[in-house]
C-alpha cells in the first residue's frame, strides 16, 4: 500500500509542475497577470517546505512541495514583467505579514510550529491573488488552477498518516477550489 502513497505523491508533484506550463504560458501572453506579493511569498514558503520535506526525508509527499517551488519561482520572475506593475497597500501588507511571520519561524525548533507558520504565510501570501480573482477572475487561469485543484486533491490521497501535517495539504486543496470556484463563477457571470 506505500508504493500506492508514493505513487499518489509523485503524480501530485508532476501535476503541479504540469499546472505551471499554461499558466505561464497565458501570462506571457497577457492573459494571466500574476500578483507580485503572492508568487514572492509562495517562492519563498515553497521553498523553505520543500528543503524541510527534503530534510525530513518524506518521500511520498515531497514532490508536490518541489512543484510548488520550482513553479512558483519562475511565476515570481515574469510577474515583475508580465504581473500587475503597481504594488497595492494590500500587496504591501500580506508582503510584511509574510516576513514578521518568518521571525517565530526562525525563532521555533518544533517542526509542527514550523509548518504551521508557513501556512499561515502561505494563505497571507495568496490573499491577494484570492481578492484579485474575486474581482477580475479572467485574470488567472482556469486550466492550471484545475490542474492545481487536482494535484493537491492526488496530495490528499497520498498522505499516508494523518496528522497536523497534513494542514498544508489541506490548505492548498481549499486555496486550489477557491480560486477554481471564482473563476468558473467569474465565466458563467460572463456568459449571462
Amino acid at each position: 500500500m506505500s508504493n500506492l502513497y508514493e505513487t499518489l505523491g509523485i503524480l501530485a508533484g508532476i501535476l503541479a509542475l504540469v499546472g505551471y506550463i499554461p499558466y505561464i504560458y497565458t501570462t506571457i501572453r497577457g492573459k494571466t497577470r500574476p500578483n507580485k506579493a503572492t508568487w514572492i511569498i509562495w517562492t519563498v514558503i515553497g521553498g523553505l517546505i520543500a528543503f524541510s520535506y527534503l530534510f525530513e526525508g518524506d518521500k511520498n509527499t515531497i514532490w508536490l512541495p518541489l512543484g510548488y517551488f520550482i513553479g512558483p519561482l519562475v511565476v515570481a520572475i515574469l510577474s515583475f514583467r508580465y504581473g500587475y506593475s503597481e504594488w497595492s497597500k494590500l500587496d504591501i501588507a500580506c508582503l510584511v505579514v509574510g516576513a514578521i511571520s518568518i521571525i517565530p519561524w526562525i525563532i521555533s525548533d518544533n517542526a509542527i510550529f514550523t509548518l504551521l507558520i508557513n501556512v499561515f504565510i502561505d494563505a497571507t501570501g495568496a490573499i491577494p491573488t484570492v481578492v484579485k480573482t474575486y474581482r477580475e477572475p479572467e485574470t488567472e487561469d482556469f486550466s492550471a488552477w484545475t490542474i492545481f485543484f487536482i494535484a493537491n486533491t492526488l496530495e490528499l490521497l497520498a498522505i499516508e498518516q494523518w496528522n497536523l501535517a497534513a494542514i498544508y495539504p489541506i490548505y492548498l486543496f481549499i486555496l486550489a477550489a477557491s480560486i477554481v470556484l471564482f473563476i468558473v463563477k467569474g465565466k458563467l457571470k460572463k456568459q449571462l
